[in-house]
């Protein structure tokens, strides 16, 4: 396509953002979505996670024609307010305003079904008029509590479609209706009225049973199982906020007043293209631009992920968010706001969450087939009674104890309990996992794409080998060497002081310290001139590397690591190498992801030869698909979409604010907990305590976990299935049927409980 008709085709097309409310699962953005998507020309992406509708509409389109099209299917739309209205705290009140509302609901609702769900159970405490104290109590729950719950199978109902809600909302009603039946019209409001202790098949007409605790106690346990959904849900937008907040907040501008250079203090977003503006050691670059004046090493690690810093000087390009850990920059903006390489990112890791697919929840997806079933047999069942002429009575009661024993409370604890077990042990391990729909991922993924620096490796520089000049001493090296670097704010130079501390001691005090820019340090210990830089430095002080310093230097460079050459007293005396270490467990994590049959892959934005020593180093394969090197963040994006279009489920481990946006896309994500705000924001597993080997635990752990979740379920619906023959036959006793309950109910908590004996490998 030509550049007049990309920008042609650009000016047809315009991105609306709109915020979804009143989703409540997967398919409620999946339902949202269609309905977009059914209007001329749009091309929309609903994302359940952070309740944000993305959408490619024509020009000329109306943003409420958008609002109208989602209102239609139930749900709320907005267009996002400008951010002199929202206020500075806005976002902070939205995120926090469907948890609250949340918490309190499931607040008041288990405290007052605790008594209701003990009364029912225990006959012991069933005093005169238990029954109707039990009334009062669960009312509030059932009408106030399961509010959510009924409005969600209200709007189902409507568009002719039935989840979790559904199913929540039709047996909590059911058996709460069928209680006030029987406590105003039936038997069961008598003064001293217990429900029977005996465990029979026998019809009644119901007047005299109520479930109570069945409608108070299943909305409670639902509530808690949505409640902790929505706090993992709500933490997804997270990310983009640390990756903007990763910026410099304000910058000290150069203005010219009289012929001569002024700084002013002012926030970043006064920054305009062609302002000079200053940067001292240890600050943030406020915004992208050119150095004209002056020379630093530039920490760009959270951008590219290299671990070696970058040496600029005037004419070298710089960028946002980076850190100058050298000496003072002064530097004109060349881009600014949303042109930034930070905001790109962003906008990639917004792209990135928002194009995942979302894993429905099983419990919806097996309610959607479940809820019609359910009803229909409950239709067959009171039809069926009435033609064979039993009465209006017991055709209604058996009908209505179809509903009640489909009411899901096993269901209801199915994937909260293995997720709350799983995941606490889990948290214990060092592997925190956000959410049930993480784990199908789990069982899928086949290939493993790994960040090198920072994951594999240490990501800091360590000091890795010395080689000497023959007849030069060791020691005395690292003494001379650390005590010049220790007056250095260089990584590399941190690097070799700490290894040099670590090996000798106490380093001597330096004395006439000179800062050579771009090439190294000078100074004078214990009456030596010390010299140390680059191997190019002692060139030019006609002290060149001797035949065997200069060969070590050569292979080191050729391993990707950095070579520092050494000289004192006019004559060069050792080459020092550094590098990011491989972390000591990296190899047996990798075999054991090996072990799970997936094939792993290194990602790096250093040079391939960097790359290719860690591979062997951890034991990958080294090839073009399995050691992929020189990636931008964007690429590192590409990777992963370029393996998924390949046909490969993929999991991404990283730890930095460049790997945030291939996190977010990949089918699993991984942060180690070392890593970035940004990056375990944007995961779906965090790995806390930054052992890879952990990696490979949360694959298990994960895998285990919905292994138990699906059991559960089956045994849920098992159970309901087996019991709702006796309830179409009218011969459900009440008392049977609490106890089959909660014979379910125990047993998903008890298979849930066996997660706690999951072990990991690491040794």
């Amino acid at each position: 396509m030509t550049t007049t008709s990309q920008t042609r085709a650009k000016d047809l097309v315009r991105e609306v953002e709109l915020s979804i409310g009143g989703m409540t699962c997967a398919s409620c953005a999946n339902r949202v979505e269609r309905k977009l998507n059914k209007l001329d020309g749009v091309v929309a992406t609903v994302n359940y996670a952070t309740e944000q509708a993305r959408v490619d509409a024509p020009a000329g389109i109306d943003p409420a024609d958008l609002v109208a099209a989602v209102e239609a299917a139930g749900y709320t739309a907005r267009l996002p307010r400008p951010a002199d209205e929202n206020g500075p705290d806005d976002t902070g009140d939205r995120e926090a305003g469907p948890d609250d509302p949340l918490r309190t609901r499931l607040i008041v609702s288990a405290v007052l079904s605790v008594p209701v769900i003990a009364m029912a159970m225990a006959p012991a405490l069933q005093f005169t008029y238990w029954q109707w104290v039990s009334l009062v109590l669960a009312a509030p729950v059932v009408v106030w509590g399961a509010l959510p719950f009924h409005r969600a199978a209200w709007t189902n109902l409507r568009h002719g479609a039935a989840t979790m809600d559904t199913l929540v909302s039709m047996g909590t009603l059911a058996a709460f209706a069928w209680s006030l039946y029987a406590l105003l019209l039936g038997a069961a409001g008598v003064p001293g009225m217990t429900h029977p202790f005996e465990l029979t098949v026998a019809r009644s007409d119901g007047a005299g049973n109520i479930y109570l605790e069945v409608a108070a106690g299943v909305t409670t346990f639902i509530l808690a199982g949505r409640w902790f959904e929505v706090r993992s849900k709500r933490r997804a937008g997270a990310a983009l906020r640390a990756l903007l907040e990763a910026g410099a907040k304000d910058v000290a501008v150069l203005r010219t007043r009289d012929g001569v250079d002024h700084e002013e203090r002012v926030p970043v977003d006064r920054l305009a293209v062609g302002d000079r503006f200053v940067v001292r050691p240890g600050e943030k670059i406020a915004t992208d631009g050119v150095v004209v004046d002056g020379s630093s090493a530039v920490d760009a690690s959270m951008l590219t992920g290299e671990s070696v810093p970058v040496e600029v000087g005037a004419g070298d390009t710089v960028v946002g968010g980076t850190v100058d850990v050298g000496g003072r920059l002064t530097v004109r903006a060349t881009r600014v706001g949303s042109d930034t390489q930070l905001a790109r990112m962003a906008t990639l890791v917004e792209d990135a969450q928002t194009g995942k697919a979302q894993v429905q929840r099983l419990a919806d997806r097996i309610s959607g087939i479940f809820v019609p079933i359910v009803i229909a047999l409950a239709l067959l069942t009171l039809g069926f009674w009435l033609g064979t002429g039993a009465g209006a009575a017991a055709a209604f009661t058996a009908a209505v104890a179809v509903l009640i024993v489909a009411c899901p409370c096993a269901l209801g604890l199915a994937t909260p309990t293995a997720l709350l077990v799983g995941t606490g042990r889990g948290a214990q391990m060092g592997v925190l996992i956000k959410g049930p729909e993480v784990l199908e991922s789990t069982r899928r993924v086949d290939t493993v794409v790994l960040d090198k620096t920072g994951t594999v490796t240490t990501g800091r520089m360590t000091l890795q080998e010395v080689v000497t000049a023959d007849g030069v001493d060791r020691a005395e090296t690292l003494r001379l060497t650390g005590a010049v670097e220790a007056a250095s704010e260089h990584p590399i130079a941190a690097a070799i002081a700490s290894g040099a501390v670590d090996e000798v001691g106490r380093l001597p005090e330096v004395g006439d310290f000179r800062n050579l820019e771009g090439l190294g340090v000078q100074g004078v210990v214990d009456g030596h001139a010390v010299l140390v830089g680059r191997p190019s430095l002692l060139d030019r002080g006609s002290q060149g590397l001797p035949a065997d310093l200069a060969e070590a230097a050569r292979v080191a460079t050729e391993q990707g690591r950095t070579a520092v050459a050494v000289a004192w007293d006019g004559e060069a005396k050792a080459v020092l190498t550094v590098a990011d270490a491989v972390k000591e467990t990296s190899a047996e994590a990798i075999a054991q992801l090996r072990g799970l049959g997936l094939t792993p892959v290194l990602l790096t934005g250093d040079n391939r030869a960097v790359a290719e020593r860690v591979a062997r180093e951890v034991g990958i394969d080294v090839g073009p698909a399995t050691v992929i090197a020189d990636v931008l963040p964007a690429d590192k994006l590409g990777v992963v979409e370029d393996l998924q279009r390949r046909g490969r489920v993929v999991a991404m481990i990283g730890d930095g604010v460049n790997d945030a946006a291939a996190l977010a896309r990949a089918d699993l994500g991984m942060a180690m907990g070392t890593g970035t705000d940004v990056a375990i924001e944007a995961a779906d597993i965090t790995l806390v305590r930054g052992d890879l080997r952990a990696a490979a635990d949360a694959l298990r752990l994960a895998r285990r976990t919905l292994r138990t979740v699906k059991g559960n379920l089956f045994w849920a619906f098992a159970y309901n299935v087996a019991a709702l023959p006796l309830a179409a036959a009218g011969l459900l006793n009440p008392m049977l049927a609490g106890a089959a309950m909660a014979f379910s109910s125990v047993f998903v908590v008890g298979n849930s409980l066996r997660l706690r004996r999951f072990r990991s490998r690491a040794s």
